[in-house]
């Protein structure tokens, strides 16, 4: 990648997040000139207007099904189709975390390819949010398998709101299961460039970070 930036997705998903606090998140995002920045679904509208207006090469992603995955697929896909008519170039979904450790990947599968088709004909693209904390590796390992027969485009580590984040051992064991087919996304405690190194080191192809102006310091 020509430029370390791009590796970034610059997060702000705390639920007391003002929309004061967003704005700012969205001027250091253009300022650092980051892939994406990724908000709360009632943020997409004013962050595609904030970017539109900046001329920023900075995807809007959106978080879906958050933090818990554990809505209805139907409930998820108009969460999705709301930020996809708001502007959203990007979608983080949580995978339904409980069905997945009762072993029925046909139901996450399902539900993957739904959203993915959604995705993929307003020209987004899907984020599987695997939450590896909760997931022997098997099932991380069948988590990629699901999201890359269902179509998704990204495996994401986490959500930073189960108890854990991105590990290297993660990232790694993710990478190595979907190769070049699917990108990795680490999300979740990556707070100062060796951090960020050892993520990339692993195989991350994107970085979810809240602290991403410190990290980006460092160099």
């Amino acid at each position: 990648m020509d430029k370390f930036s791009k590796y970034f997705d610059h997060t702000l998903l705390k639920p007391e997040a003002t929309p004061q606090d967003i704005l700012y998140v969205l001027s250091e995002a253009v300022s650092l000139d980051t892939a994406a920045v990724c908000v709360n679904g009632c943020h997409v509208r004013s962050a595609r207007r904030y970017i539109d207006a900046s001329g920023a090469d900075v995807k809007v992603a959106a978080v879906a099904g958050f933090p818990l995955g554990a809505m209805s697929t139907n409930a998820k896909a108009y969460e999705v189709q709301l930020a996809l008519e708001d502007g959203a170039d990007e979608i983080d979904l949580v995978m339904n975390i409980g069905q997945a450790k009762a072993g029925n990947w046909a139901y996450v599968e399902d539900e993957v390819y739904t959203i993915a088709e959604m995705c993929h004909e307003n020209g987004a693209i899907l984020k599987l949010i695997i939450e590896t904390c909760l997931l022997t590796d098997e099932e991380i390992v069948q988590a990629c398998e699901s999201a890359r027969t269902a179509g998704a485009d990204f495996v994401k580590t986490s959500t930073g709101f189960s108890g854990g984040g991105a590990t290297a051992h993660a990232v790694a064991l993710m990478k190595k299961t979907v190769g070049d087919d699917l990108k990795v996304k680490a999300s979740g405690g990556i707070r100062t460039l060796t951090d960020a190194r050892a993520m990339i080191d692993a195989g991350a192809d994107r970085l979810g970070c809240s602290a991403t102006a410190d990290i980006l310091k460092e160099i």
